[in-house]
Parts: structure tokens; C-alpha cells; sequence
């Protein structure tokens, strides 16, 4: 077993770097008080190819592997984790879902612009009454014998305000419930489509999350992905791929807050020495070095099994539970370590530790990813 990435995958993580310290950390402070997104920041990734890396050339991707996708991820959300979730909810969650289940001819006409970050894509399935509880959509879609007719209110959709097309689950059939599911491409510039209430958040403050409301949008048959009543599936599959995403938020959060500690930690003096040669503060970062490896490799290990074709719903599920638990345990750590300071917003681990809990909490919280585990066990 290889655990060495290789001279591709260096090079993607070392060019995300860059593009993190150059374009992003100079205005995240700004960003995030002011909540509002980076969209030239966003703008460059796209030309510079992370926003397609594990996509076809044939679609405008890279043609890069899916592990390269999840370093891109880490790197940008070790320094601006609301830019690291747009990123994913792009990536994972509208064009894997395109990529998973959608026509040729909806894959040509939508994927290129996403993928080349002259467009943005968003996720519709949550609403006020069905989060992760897909069955309780009420989000419908009607056949009247020359389109499908939309109605219905998402909520919590990431990207909502900013995005040009969306990934919509309504119910074609709504007696069947989930089996009456279906999926389509709507675009923002279809009459009847219109952004509600755009969310004021305790964290990923400039990442542009809101409602999003659909008023008879007549959406032609052609913009379904996959088969009728065929949604739930289709959902599912992409959510595994968004728990990837999330986790390698995750894991960048936990990274990005244990280096400004460490950091701060060989600096800063007390009683006459650095503050890591306190021991109980260098055993404390031995404990969470431990903790970010091992969520790391689970990571890894499920970025890997999506990239080989192996069944990664289980493996996707585990890293993106640990993943964000380190985010969460790792930024108030610390904050704590840097005592005052680490409460001031310069200092940069409050707004890590604010982002962090949001991790927990997407794409299913993690009790639910403990729910998707020990139903696997118990088969």
C-alpha cells in the first residue's frame, strides 16, 4: 500500500496553495465579516482547472483523479473554508451528480461553463420540512403533456444567489414519495425561478447560502437526470460524493487551525521560554497531529475507492464523520492554545472554529453518518 502521492498530485496540491495564499487570505478577514464571496478568486480557479480537475476532457475537465479533487479542497478551506464548500458543492454535489446520471446531451450543455468556472452550480434537495429526510420532499414537478411544472421551496442551498443552474429533486409522482423522486436541471433564468431569503450564518459567513423558489417553472423533459421516479438514487449517489467534499473541508479546517497554532506556539514566550516547551501543550498537539493524520488517511482511503470504481458509501460516510470532528476538536484547541488572542478574528481560529461546526452538520449530520455505518455492519 502506497501512501506517497504522486508528482501529479504534488504539484495540483502545491498550485492550490499558491492560488490560497495569493488570492484568498489577503481579503478572508473582509470576506468573512462582510459576508460576501470571492468571485474573482472563484473566477481564477476555474481558469486555472481546479474546478473541473476530476472531470473528462471531453466535458472541459482535467481528466485529473478524484484524490487530486479532495487536496484542491483540503488546500483551499486551510484558508477560506466558505470558498472550500462552494467548491465541493459545485464539484461533488451538481456536476458529480451530472457526471453519475445525466443524458450526453446535458452533460455537453451544462458541464462546460461549471467546469471552467464561468458558471456556478448548486444542489437542490433540502427543505423546510425535508433535510435529511428525503421522503418528506413536497417540492413537486407535474407533467401537463409538454413540460414539467415546478413548484415548491428549497432551503439551505449552498451557492443559491450565485448559481446559474441547479440540481432540482421534486416529486413527479407525489403518492409514491420517494419512489415518485425525480431530478432535474433548472436554470436560473427559467421564468418562475427566484432566490428567497439569503441566510445570516454563525460561520462559512461568505459563502452565499439561501432559498431558493420555484413558481410554475415549466422545465422541458429533456432536462430530467436519469429515468422518472429514478431521484432518490440519483440524490443518494451524489450525497457519497458530497460527503468526500465536506470531509476534505473538514480535514483543511483542522490542518489550516494546527499550523497558526504551532506557530504561534514557537513564537510566542512565557516564563522565559516558547510556549511549546510547556509540556502539556506539546502533548496536546501530539494528540491532535495523531487525530488530523488518522482522519487524513480515511480521507484518503475514500477518495481512492470512488476513484477505483470501488463502493465508497461506507468509507465516504467514516471520512467524512472523522474529518469533521477533527475540524471541530482541532479549532477549539486552538483557540484555546492561543488564549486571548485566539479569540480575535485576526488571529484567524475563531472563524475556523465558527466554519467547523457547519461541517458536522452538512450532507447529513454526523449522527446520520453513524447511522449509514452501523446499518452496514449489521446486514
Amino acid at each position: 500500500m502506497n501512501f506517497q502521492l504522486t508528482d501529479q498530485q504534488l504539484s495540483i496540491q502545491s498550485i492550490t496553495r499558491q492560488l490560497a495564499q495569493t488570492e484568498l487570505l489577503p481579503n478572508v478577514l473582509k470576506d468573512d465579516e462582510e459576508g460576501r464571496f470571492p468571485e474573482k478568486a472563484y473566477a481564477k480557479m476555474g481558469q486555472m482547472g481546479l474546478i473541473g480537475l476530476p472531470f473528462p476532457k471531453e466535458y472541459g475537465g482535467q481528466g485529473a483523479d478524484y484524490l487530486s479533487y479532495v487536496l484542491a479542497v483540503e488546500e483551499i478551506s486551510k484558508v477560506n473554508s466558505s470558498v472550500g464548500i462552494a467548491y465541493s458543492v459545485c464539484t461533488s454535489l451538481f456536476s458529480g451528480g451530472l457526471i453519475n446520471s445525466a443524458s450526453e446531451e446535458i452533460k455537453k450543455k451544462y458541464l462546460p461553463d461549471v467546469l471552467s468556472g464561468k458558471k456556478m452550480g448548486a444542489f437542490c434537495l433540502t427543505e423546510p420540512e425535508a433535510g435529511s429526510d428525503a421522503a418528506g420532499c413536497k417540492t413537486t414537478a407535474l407533467w401537463d403533456g409538454e413540460a414539467y411544472v415546478l413548484n415548491g421551496l428549497k432551503c439551505f442551498i449552498t451557492n443559491g444567489p450565485l448559481a446559474d443552474y441547479f440540481l432540482v429533486f421534486a416529486l413527479t409522482d407525489p403518492e409514491k414519495k420517494t419512489k415518485g423522486l425525480s431530478a432535474f436541471v433548472v436554470e436560473k433564468a427559467m421564468p418562475g425561478v427566484s432566490v428567497g431569503t439569503i441566510e445570516n450564518k454563525c460561520g462559512i459567513r461568505s459563502a452565499q447560502v439561501s432559498e431558493i423558489i420555484f413558481e410554475n417553472v415549466r422545465v422541458p423533459k429533456e432536462n430530467m437526470v436519469g429515468e422518472e421516479g429514478k431521484g432518490f438514487a440519483v440524490a443518494m449517489k451524489d450525497l457519497d460524493g458530497g460527503r468526500i467534499g465536506v470531509a476534505a473541508q473538514g480535514l483543511g479546517i483542522a490542518k489550516g487551525a494546527y499550523e497558526i497554532a504551532v506557530q504561534y506556539l514557537k513564537d510566542r514566550q512565557q516564563f522565559g521560554k516558547p510556549l511549546f516547551k510547556n509540556q502539556y501543550l506539546a502533548f496536546k498537539m501530539a494528540e491532535l497531529s495523531v487525530q488530523i493524520e488518522q482522519a487524513q488517511y480515511m480521507l484518503y482511503k475514500a477518495a481512492m475507492d470512488k476513484q477505483e470504481g470501488r463502493n465508497y458509501s461506507i468509507s465516504a460516510a467514516k471520512a467524512k464523520m472523522v474529518c469533521t470532528d477533527a475540524a471541530m476538536q482541532v479549532s477549539q484547541e486552538a483557540v484555546q492554545m492561543l488564549g486571548g488572542n485566539g479569540y480575535m478574528k485576526e488571529y484567524h481560529v475563531e472563524r475556523m472554529m465558527r466554519d467547523a461546526k457547519i461541517t458536522q452538520i452538512y450532507e447529513g449530520t454526523n449522527e446520520i453518518q453513524k447511522l449509514v455505518i452501523s446499518g452496514s455492519l449489521f446486514r
